[in-house]
């Protein structure tokens, strides 16, 4: 082969090889975002169960407060419907003191007849 020859072959070549480096350094780009994608979710699994644990104190906290309001609702509401008892229980023995007497008792309001009847 005489130089002319050798010259088009490094020429060809170096065609060749310069467009597979190109192909092999886009390879490497995307290896490497492929890496950094896989690091990150490695790093995600490996925060999922610090995460759960805190998600789930203050799941446990909320419920523990709310149970704690509940409990104090219905204490009171509970006392609530003690006291209207005795109220309603107090209001018709004074309608009744009242009839007794001779003196009609202005009519009930149809909210506390209603109570009077279904006890609700």
């Amino acid at each position: 082969m005489n130089v002319a020859e050798w010259t088009a072959v490094v020429t060809a070549a170096g065609s060749v090889l310069g467009g597979g480096g190109w192909f092999v350094a886009r390879a490497t780009v995307r290896a490497a975002r492929a890496t950094a994608a896989a690091t990150e979710a490695a790093a995600r699994a490996t925060a999922a169960p610090a995460q759960l644990e805190a998600n789930l104190a203050v799941l446990k906290a909320s419920v523990e407060r709310v149970d704690e309001e509940n409990g104090q609702l219905r204490g009171r509401q509970v006392r609530f419907e003690s006291l209207l008892r005795a109220f309603a229980w107090t209001v018709d023995r004074w309608a009744g003191q009242m009839h007794r007497a001779g003196i009609e008792p202005e009519p009930v309001h149809p909210l506390v007849e209603e109570y009077n009847r279904t006890g609700v």
